[in-house]
């Protein structure tokens, strides 16, 4: 192949991978709510809580997560040197899938999942941070930001400045997407974990 053909291929795969909604697909086969006619109206864990099942928020939480860690070390493997790029098309095939007419998730799992397979000492500190933040403030928003905050400073606390910069796009994204629970955190209106909303 030529000297671009490989990691166009990544590209494309990982993006594809991303784009699997996990969220959807575990409501329809156990028969209950679409998460997309509830709360936020987006496919990921907190929003599949909000149907009522905390089994399926969970394995939509860790399947979100696998999808993007499997992505970047499937890449990784076949042509090394490409995870960060795999990391990135999964992130963003999660948030824009293809399937759902780009309305995806707001990121969160997925970057948990591909952090701790890029680099998995930065992916501890942001899952640590993750369940410390969601714990303490009951709310899954702050939890979610906390995490994706964390990961440019943990890379750049473990001298990873080849990832850093990735990270912090990928956390301004993941901010963006939560703009408005920023409005009701603000406000005071944002729904803590299992009060609806």
């Amino acid at each position: 192949m030529n000297g671009w053909a490989l990691p166009a291929l990544v590209l494309v795969a990982s993006y594809l991978v991303g784009a699997i909604p996990f969220g959807v697909i575990v409501t329809r086969l156990a028969g209950a709510t679409d998460p997309r006619s509830v709360g936020s109206g987006n496919i990921g864990a907190t929003n599949v809580l909000r149907t009522g099942r905390k089994s399926l928020a969970a394995l939509t939480l860790l399947l979100d997560a696998g999808k993007g860690a499997v992505a970047v070390l499937v890449s990784e493997a076949l042509v090394p040197g490409t995870g960060p790029l795999a990391a990135v098309a999964a992130f963003f095939g999660h948030i824009f899938p293809l399937w759902l007419r780009f309305k995806g998730g707001k990121g969160v799992a997925t970057l948990l999942g591909i952090t701790l397979a890029v680099h998995w000492p930065t992916g501890l500190v942001a899952l640590a941070m993750w369940l410390v933040a969601m714990l303490l403030s009951r709310r899954s928003s702050v939890g979610g930001m906390s995490a994706a905050i964390a990961t440019p400073v943990a890379s750049a606390f473990f001298f990873r400045a080849d990832l850093t910069l990735m990270f912090l796009a990928l956390a301004l994204v993941v901010l963006w997407r939560h703009r408005d629970n920023i409005v009701r955190l603000i406000d005071g209106s944002e729904p803590r974990i299992g009060k609806g909303g």
